[in-house]
């Protein structure tokens, strides 16, 4: 059997495939462009949270969710940032059905940043539903990838994020831990 690995399996570790100038709608400015450096030079951990269509079933489920958590993701410094490969204009569109959105979206039209990341799924030119979390200095330190059919638990990807803050303070964080439990060290 020949095994094609995915960018995916080698991300963790890595830096984080840059992106910059890249079109996305921000406080509802359908022709605002952002860089992945706008968010790590004010040492914010970064989320790319990608999805694959707007105006479909799932997708709304967590990004309602997202947007329903967006205080705790502010007090923790962590930047959520939602990608799918409709243009800003429909991101508006959709944005007007489930919500106000107060995260950039990236608009990833030519499948730069979602190739970038091995998130793309070619044969319809959509992306996976990928968590991936950056820390402050640019190094990937979590990938997680599902199939369409199956949404992610926001609290899981907050209490993931916040498990790789301790870390970076030199905690070692356990299985289940929560802000506010012990670390092993």
């Amino acid at each position: 059997m020949d095994l094609d690995f995915d960018i995916m399996t080698t991300l963790v570790n890595q830096e984080a495939p840059d992106f910059e100038e890249v079109s996305a709608l921000v406080k509802n400015d359908p022709q605002a462009k952002i860089s992945l450096q706008d968010y790590l030079k004010k040492g914010k951990w970064v989320i790319l949270f990608s999805y694959p269509l707007d105006f479909t079933f799932v997708c709304p489920t967590e990004i309602k969710e997202f947007i329903a958590k967006a205080d705790e993701f502010e007090k923790a410094g962590i930047q959520p940032i939602l990608i799918s490969t409709d243009s800003a204009f429909c991101h508006m569109a959709w944005q007007k059905e489930i919500g106000e959105c107060p995260y950039p979206w990236i608009a990833d039209t030519n499948h730069e940043v979602s190739s970038a990341y091995g998130i793309l799924k070619d044969e319809q030119g959509i992306t996976f539903r990928a968590t991936i979390l950056i820390d402050p200095k640019g190094i990937v330190q979590s990938v997680q990838v599902n199939n369409l059919p199956v949404g992610r638990n926001v609290d899981e990807v907050l209490r993931t994020a916040q498990a790789f803050q301790e870390a970076a303070k030199g905690k070692l964080v356990p299985c289940n831990w929560k802000p506010g439990d012990k670390t092993l060290n």
